[in-house]
């Protein structure tokens, strides 16, 4: 299948659902343990069960956010590069990163112009990537 705006997401359904649920439901679990022991006995091990599975909820979220961020700054270089090796200059500096990360999906025919448009019209991500007539796919992201 194509890829363009209306199915670009990427879903890995073991990450973004059983895996969360997961996560979420020891949270509850732990939660729920940890209120009905206060004060009681088994306080100890309920307490630690419930940082523990806090820990992994916070882990969950930053093990996707450092995977995020190091892919956003590869995106960056690798346009970065085309827009050099297409004008001899570099992307100009007033673009976000997520500017740039809408414009990964341009065509090199249209990516030029797209690029002015975005500084010039202040464009979303969102908006850049609906504004692509030929969308180029990006087909080997995690």
């Amino acid at each position: 299948m194509a890829q363009n705006y209306s199915n670009h997401r990427r879903w890995v359904p073991v990450y973004h659902f059983v895996l969360s649920l997961m996560v979420l439901a020891t949270m509850i679990g732990a939660g729920i343990n940890f209120f009905k022991a206060m004060g009681g006995t088994g306080f100890y091990s309920a307490s630690l069960l419930f940082v523990t599975s806090l820990s992994m909820l916070i882990t969950f979220f930053l093990f996707r956010a450092f995977a995020l961020k190091a892919q956003d700054r590869a995106i960056r270089a690798e346009e970065n590069l085309r827009h050099f090796a297409m004008t001899g200059k570099l992307l100009d500096s007033k673009l976000t990163t997520r500017q740039i990360i809408g414009l990964r999906f341009a065509s090199d025919d249209e990516f030029q112009e797209l690029a002015e448009k975005a500084v010039s019209e202040n464009m979303s991500e969102d908006n850049i990537k609906k504004a692509v007539k030929n969308w180029k796919p990006d087909n080997y992201r995690a």
